[in-house]
């Protein structure tokens, strides 16, 4: 399997977030010399990773003389192309419109640039986040460091590749069912997704009846996501949620911990499924209390789940014109955006009756909950795709039924508001990474970093290895 990374002897190392953080206060490095290290090992791996979707170099190294306050300040990042940011357009993955440059930035960008972290550009999504593949018809598809044959999973994809190739430590995602877990799992990365109105909201997100997407970042450490939320929290405090604090080590409590590989309407596959049963025995090992148990949610959930999805391609249809000017044009979205559409249209009269039930969710979780610390889940039902196999411009029903059969886990928690969180814990036979998930009840992200922070003890993390060097 071609593999792809960018790990080397410059200012970067193979330093995480919180290491360059060390570095950079120890004199070790300088902010400019770490910005221009991940500006060069970006230019050494994008073009066989097809990862970015804008560059801001120059402004990063202008940034990089003087850069803003923040625990994270001057460590390199990207920011995922569906947040906006001010002097970059914002274009969701789509061919649809021609975006102008921002004239500011939006909320969770404020958010999540006051940290510290300092941007190098935008990176790429499947168009509007509706597929578990960034394939994109013209610019091609972004692909797996682990091994670019195979897609870097999900719309959070760009960031996943980069920093799981090495080119930045840290990368913002989000997750509207399942993009940060998704290519956390396949690229071998730490992907939390917290609990709802843990960080701010995007305006077109708090606009939705239920609100499917939580922000937040890849990483290659549990250290690095546990640091993003706890500075994420002095910037903005979400008061109806119990704060996650500084959590830095492992949990002392044993767990209560529920196992499911069957989901809801589509399993896990043989492979897979042994895979996360190896992970529950684990946790036996380490003295937690395990037991096979069925998923809470209603046999209806991944059809209603499927609807709502269409609701929001339809009201991008519907509204695309006036929200994105003259230049709008639907014929140039991909067949998988208009056909959810076209799903969405005529399942319209069911409509009430899915949201009625994907709202009541949120009290299974929590009764779930109020028995199981945590769940323990595959983050995907099988191994990785190949690139082509979700190719958004073959026929609708084709591409859908392929996702539906790899993405049966993650949407739960998009639906009840629910933190997860996918682990690197398990390598398939073809030699790629496969994560782990675990879910907690709401408000409760402090529980799943303790629990990461022994699993990254105990079975220490899959990492890129001794790969071609890129030419």
């Amino acid at each position: 399997m071609p593999r792809v990374h960018a790990f080397r002897d410059d200012a970067l190392g193979d330093l995480d977030a919180v290491g360059l953080v060390a570095a950079l206060h120890a004199g070790r490095v300088s902010v400019r010399e770490a910005v221009d290290a991940a500006i060069a090992r970006v230019e050494d791996v994008d073009p066989a990773l097809g990862a970015v979707a804008y560059v801001a170099f120059d402004r990063a190294r202008a940034a990089a003389r003087d850069p803003r306050g923040g625990f994270f300040s001057g460590v390199p990042t990207f920011v995922k192309d569906n947040v906006d940011v001010h002097h970059l357009p914002t274009q969701f993955g789509t061919d649809a419109f021609e975006a102008r440059p921002r004239q500011r930035d939006g909320d969770l960008a404020r958010m999540f640039l006051a940290t510290g972290l300092l941007p190098l550009g935008k990176t790429r999504l499947s168009e509007y986040g509706f597929s578990a593949a960034a394939e994109h018809p013209r610019l091609g598809p972004v692909r797996s460091p682990w091994s670019t044959e195979h897609t870097a999973g999900a719309s959070s994809a760009g960031s996943a590749a980069l920093v799981a190739a090495g080119a930045v430590p840290i990368a913002h995602a989000n997750d509207g069912g399942g993009s940060i877990r998704i290519p956390a799992a396949v690229n071998g990365l730490v992907g939390l997704k917290p609990t709802r109105d843990r960080l701010p909201q995007e305006a077109l997100t708090r606009q939705m009846p239920i609100r499917l997407v939580s922000d937040g970042v890849l990483t290659r450490s549990v250290r690095d996501t546990g640091a993003f939320l706890r500075e994420s929290e002095k910037v903005y405090r979400a008061l109806h949620l119990p704060p996650v604090g500084d959590i830095t080590r492992p949990g002392r409590g044993r767990l209560r911990i529920a196992v499911n590989t069957r989901g809801v309407g589509t399993g896990a596959s043989p492979e897979v499924t042994n895979l996360t049963l190896q992970v529950a025995g684990q946790l036996e090992e380490l003295g937690h209390t395990v037991e096979e148990v069925e998923a809470p949610a209603d046999p209806r959930f991944p059809d209603d789940f499927l609807l709502y999805w269409s609701l929001l391609a339809l009201a991008i249809v519907r509204t695309g014109r006036r929200t994105n000017g003259r230049t709008w044009d639907p014929e140039r979205l991909d067949n998988l955006t208009r056909g959810l559409a076209r799903h969405g249209q005529r399942n319209l009269h069911r409509a009430p009756g899915a949201v009625r039930r994907l709202r009541r969710a949120r009290h299974d979780g929590a009764a779930f909950h109020e028995r199981w610390d945590v769940v323990l889940t595959p983050t995907v039902a099988t191994e990785t795709p190949r690139v082509g196999h979700l190719d958004p411009s073959r026929e609708y029903d084709v591409v859908l039924g392929r996702l539906l059969d790899w993405v049966a886990f993650t949407p739960w928690q998009n639906v009840t508001g629910e933190p997860a969180i996918s682990l690197p814990l398990a390598t398939t036979a073809a030699g790629l990474p496969l994560g782990m998930m675990f879910g907690a009840a709401a408000g409760r992200e402090a529980t799943l970093l303790e629990l990461a922070y022994e699993l990254e003890a105990a079975f220490p993390f899959a990492r890129i290895a001794a790969p071609e060097p890129v030419d």
